[in-house]
């Protein structure tokens, strides 16, 4: 069989690129194709001249790499490792510490930790940096690196080095790898208050709701006096999922809206009749680590009225990605749309901002600790509309309603002061006495 040139293979690569339609090529600029002779002609000098002999996999998945992080944050491609990891992910079980990580000026930062898991009961935050891991430096490295080093054998420990904002000095910590088996929803019942915490939007996330509302009525032999839902550092997740989860609290109406390149292109969701939370005063918890789907059912509920959203600004991506398959194992993972709340709102760049801001007094690291969001991501998408209310938060007047200290608020017994806040609220809404006993499920 005759041998196929590389270069032959490579330009037919190339060309492929493009859509081969008798419009699109009449309209293909030249310069495309000089663009990508430039391309071919790099990768052959790659692998002729390197200092050392490099894999063609490893070029092509660079390149690839390279042109979709060129557009956005969050497009990305997916090879077989990718796909299964984000598979694992979505499903929920699989062995590690339990954070959501990305990669800035190639150094490890912390979006979130997952509630409940290693590194958030050894106290790792939103806006850490990992430095060191098992005291190797990682910084320059690739974040699959850094993940892979992270995740391992159940019981097996991992030393991170920590720098943090408002802290002298970095500082480590040795956490034991777990199986992390991410249950999207708990809840239980405080007083005569439904809490609900969503910590992600992975699949079944809306039935979970459901089941949560269906059994705090069981639980209390009645209706609650209201519904307080966590959505505070919840990293978001299925679309779908936060339209179920909206829909569980909205009789009617829109919930979001995605529109793509096209003005065209719109699809919309609404709810159906039947709200499973009887129309009871709502509150939602939201603060910078609410993303994506979080801030579609803050937003939905905010818009329709239907809820009382307090803590403060969300994280403000307002993207959409489509995962398109290229094979049985790989995927590209592209941004396809914006979504826009019920009021034709786009969260982007800007978030979801809070009807009241309520400051997290417990958390001593609360006032030093920096907030990181979606503006703050190289290449993210511009959102022409956004509206900088950066003078209000930087407002330092104390608000009379929040006062005290982490060790003032802990002597009365409260360890989670915008939760406390929020319970008091829905008791007052309600005009009963606040919320004290706690059932737990």
């Amino acid at each position: 069989m005759p041998k196929f040139p590389l270069r032959a293979f490579l330009t037919v690569f190339a060309i492929a690129l493009v859509p081969v339609t008798t419009a699109a090529v009449a309209a293909v600029d030249v310069n495309v194709y000089r663009s990508l002779d430039t391309f071919i002609a790099v990768f052959e000098r790659i692998r002729a001249d390197y200092v050392d002999k490099v894999d063609d996999q490893k070029l092509i998945k660079g390149a690839i790499d390279g042109m979709l992080a060129s557009l956005d944050p969050h497009s990305s491609y997916l090879d077989a490792r990718d796909f299964e990891q984000m598979r694992t992910q979505t499903d929920g079980n699989y062995g590690g510490l339990g954070l959501t990580v990305s990669m800035e000026d190639g150094a490890v930062k912390v979006i979130a930790p997952t509630e409940d898991s290693p590194a958030w009961r050894a106290g790792i935050k939103a806006g850490d940096f990992i430095t060191h891991l098992n005291g190797t430096l990682i910084f320059g490295g690739t974040l699959d690196e850094a993940v892979d080093q992270m995740r391992g054998q159940p019981g097996t420990t991992v030393k991170l080095t920590i720098v943090r904002a408002g802290r002298d000095k970095p500082f480590d910590v040795t956490i034991t790898r777990e199986i992390i088996e991410l249950k999207p929803v708990k809840w239980e019942v405080r007083g005569q208050v439904g809490y609900i915490n969503i910590n992600a939007f992975s699949k079944d996330t809306g039935v979970a709701v459901h089941a949560a509302l269906t059994g705090i009525d069981k639980m209390l032999g009645h209706q609650p006096l209201g519904y307080v839902v966590d959505l505070r550092s919840n990293p978001g997740g299925l679309l779908d999922e936060a339209v179920s989860v909206s829909d569980d609290f909205l009789d009617h109406g829109e919930i979001v809206s995605q529109r793509g390149r096209d003005r065209r292109d719109i699809e919309r969701y609404f709810a159906k009749p039947g709200d499973f939370a009887h129309g009871l005063p709502i509150v939602v918890l939201v603060d910078a680590g609410s993303a994506s789907a979080a801030e579609i059912v803050a937003g939905a509920l905010q818009d329709q009225h239907r809820a009382l959203v307090m803590g403060e600004r969300t994280f403000g991506k307002g993207s959409v990605q489509t995962l398109l398959p290229l094979s049985d194992s790989t995927a590209l993972r592209l941004t396809t749309a914006r979504y826009f709340t019920p009021s034709g709102r786009s969260v982007q760049e800007g978030g979801i901002e809070p009807d009241l801001i309520v400051p997290q007094l417990s958390d001593p690291d609360y006032k030093t600790r920096p907030r990181f969001r979606e503006a703050d991501l190289r290449r993210h998408l511009i959102n022409e509309a956004k509206v900088d209310n950066s003078v209000l938060e930087e407002d330092q007047k104390t608000d009379p309603r929040f006062v005290g200290t982490p060790e003032s608020l802990k002597a009365k017994g409260i360890t989670d002061f915008q939760l406390s806040y929020a319970l008091d609220t829905i008791a007052r809404l309600a005009k009963a006495p606040p919320a004290q006993a706690t059932t737990r499920k």
